[in-house]
């Protein structure tokens, strides 16, 4: 049987909601309470301000995160650009819903508070690098598995998709929808195809 979830935990999954869907500017330390359906003193005894909430949700974001791609499917593709494509066509399925309901938080916090706090930048960077790792480590394995020798990096790459992805949810939030961010996601890959050399991969669903 689950546990009941914990004021702390409840005004984490408030952060994730609420967060995404006006800003963190906007969102008010009442908005959390009142979304968590726990009182300001129970705010106040596991945080110490929003800021301290924020880098909290920014980990909290990364380990569910973390964890909800490790099961996906496209990691039983023995091939690693395969599951590099796999990982795209991953993050493409996963756009349904409202915009708000499928951007990232911690990208959502970066792009108000990269400059005003210091600790929450750290913190939604350091979930950022950690998901790129991830992708970094098939790319690195198919450079490796092709004998590819290039100027950029697995590294480098394994970056940009995740700039991609943070401006293709940037144009969703502009256009009020998902359908730019899964055509953002669609050149990503052909690109990405084009630097392999690749033809488009059987195992990915039809366009």
């Amino acid at each position: 049987m689950a546990r009941p979830a914990t004021a702390r935990l409840k005004l984490l999954d408030a952060a994730f909601s609420v967060i995404r869907a006006k800003g963190y500017a906007a969102t008010t330390v009442d908005d959390l309470c009142q979304t968590a359906g726990v009182t300001k003193g129970a705010f106040f005894h596991h945080f110490k301000s929003k800021d301290d909430l924020a880098v909290a949700a920014a980990e909290h974001w990364s380990q569910m995160t973390g964890a909800f791609f490790a099961a996906a499917p496209y990691h039983d593709r023995t091939d690693p650009l395969d599951r590099v494509l796999g990982y795209l066509d991953f993050r493409k399925a996963i756009l349904t819903g409202d915009v708000k309901e499928f951007t990232c938080l911690v990208g959502t916090m970066l792009q108000e508070t990269y400059h005003t706090s210091p600790m929450i930048q750290e913190a939604c960077a350091a979930a950022i690098d950690a998901h790129a790792a991830k992708v970094e480590t098939d790319i690195a394995a198919a450079m490796k598995a092709r004998r590819i020798k290039a100027k950029w990096s697995a590294e480098s790459l394994a970056l940009h998709t995740q700039a991609v992805l943070q401006g293709a949810f940037i144009l969703a939030k502009a256009k009020g929808g998902p359908k730019v961010a899964a055509e953002s996601i669609d050149h990503l890959k052909r690109y990405i195809e084009l630097l392999f050399g690749s033809v488009p991969s059987r195992q990915s669903p039809p366009a």
